[in-house]
């Protein structure tokens, strides 16, 4: 199947299932470290499934969201939707090798992340803990905020630009 540009469709199915009748990929070489758990754990609360899980038709092996399915195993064995293709062995472990670090090439833009970050809220601790570390790695990390006095939260409260002394960055505080 082309799309007329010469790229394949290699989507074949969808659906939903038990997280244990997923199979782990042997050569999965991704690794989950606490804090991302965490992350996950209280963004699926939160929110809920917003993207699938992808499954090799052929092997039957997961090739993306190994987290997402073990956080639905300590759930109860939650039902997870998936994304079904279908791939050789070869290209299997292409998409293994390629589809994360790819993601991961995109680069930040400061002030939309800055605003798009004012936006979130989260109970989450776990979530808030990786938008919190989010911030600082792209350099948007509001100072240190000290107790203002009445007069001080008056003039505060009439939305004037503020700007970081340390780093320069100005916003509008809350």
């Amino acid at each position: 199947m082309s799309d007329g540009h010469g790229w394949r469709n290699r989507i074949v199915g969808e659906g939903e299932q038990p997280a244990s009748q997923f199979i782990a990929n042997p050569n999965n070489w991704r690794t989950h470290p606490q804090s991302q758990r965490e992350a996950m754990r209280g963004a699926l609360n939160e929110v809920g499934w917003v993207q699938r899980v992808i499954v090799n038709r052929r092997t039957g092996y997961l090739i993306d969201g190994h987290e997402r399915v073990w956080e639905a195993l300590q759930n109860g064995d939650a039902a997870v939707p998936f994304v079904e293709v279908d791939l050789d062995e070869a290209e299997e472990a292409y998409v293994l090798a390629t589809l994360d670090p790819i993601g991961a090439m995109a680069a930040a833009d400061v002030a939309k992340l800055d605003e798009l970050l004012r936006e979130v809220q989260s109970g989450e601790a776990g979530v808030q803990q990786m938008l919190a570390q989010l911030a600082e790695d792209t350099g948007i990390t509001p100072p240190d905020f000290q107790p203002v006095s009445i007069d001080e939260q008056g003039r505060l409260d009439q939305k004037a630009m503020v700007k970081c002394p340390e780093c320069g960055h100005e916003f509008v505080p809350r």
